[in-house]
């Protein structure tokens, strides 16, 4: 099993202040995010559950896979969820140069019209994350890690995951890719179900 936080720690918050974790809120108000998109055989699925529970979404997309699947990112935009960048093509930003992660980055914007960003694997230097914001980005991260992506825990766990951490204004991140399709497909309409019970509301970030 990999080591992460499922819930991120306020101390991490704290200490990347400028970047986004969640939203002060009193409103019961959540926000659900899927990362690495699309994907015919998920992102499909994914609309359609989150259509049956009128809820929207956040989808940070990959500018090749926008480029190859155009269709799949119009149906994102048409059913009125939000989407953002996540790189062209998944950079983990501590292996790569400011200059040449900021360039793949704008590569993934000509496909992605969109000033929300998230760095893959959450990694993102300091500089590179101060040049993105002086382009206009906002960086949006997580205060819950479903963990979909893990395939050593089941999916009752993931399912936990975001049960037990979830609070108003929480940001929630889900991957819809192939790796975390057994997850996702476990745990996603059963967190709709669950807070919709609770009076919750799901919205997207813009």
């Amino acid at each position: 099993m990999k080591a992460y936080f499922v819930k991120t720690p306020n101390w991490i918050q704290r200490l990347f202040k400028n970047w986004v974790w969640s939203f002060s809120t009193s409103k019961k108000e959540i926000y659900l995010t899927f990362d690495d998109g699309p994907t015919p055989e998920i992102t499909e699925w994914t609309l359609a559950e989150l259509d049956n529970f009128n809820a929207k979404a956040t989808f940070f997309c990959i500018g090749k896979n926008v480029k190859k699947h155009p269709d799949i990112f119009q149906k994102i935009i048409e059913q009125g969820h939000s989407i953002g960048n996540h790189t062209h093509n998944h950079l983990n930003g501590w292996n790569e140069q400011t200059e040449e992660y900021l360039n793949n980055s704008e590569k993934a914007a000509l496909e992605i019209d969109s000033k929300i960003f998230r760095p893959p694997y959450g990694k993102l230097k300091l500089n590179q994350a101060k040049k993105l914001r002086t382009l206009g980005y906002k960086i949006i991260m997580w205060d819950v890690l479903s963990a979909d992506f893990d395939q050593s825990i089941s999916k009752e766990k993931c399912l936990e995951n975001v049960l037990k951490n979830t609070q108003n204004g929480s940001v929630i991140i889900f991957h819809d890719s192939l790796k975390a399709a057994k997850n996702l497909k476990f745990t996603l309409p059963k967190v709709l179900e669950a807070f919709t019970k609770k009076g919750y509301s799901f919205k997207a970030i813009n």
